[in-house]
């Protein structure tokens, strides 16, 4: 996969430099993920719906 012109790292990201987090970029139609501390290795891809739907169920309270 080529490398997306624009990462963007968590508003959650640790303290410091903030490397303690996950990037992610929008590669049409995909999202792409990768690890901030190790930004040279693995990237994940994902349909942007598929990540779309996986945010929305991390925001629902359990039990919901």
């Amino acid at each position: 996969m080529p490398t997306p012109t624009q990462w963007q790292k968590s508003s959650y990201s640790g303290g410091g430099e903030g490397n303690d987090c996950v990037e992610i970029a929008h590669r049409h139609p995909d999202i792409a993920i990768r690890d901030s501390k190790a930004p040279t290795r693995a990237v994940l891809t994902f349909p942007a719906p598929a990540f779309t739907a996986f945010l929305a169920a991390l925001e629902t309270p359990a039990g919901e």
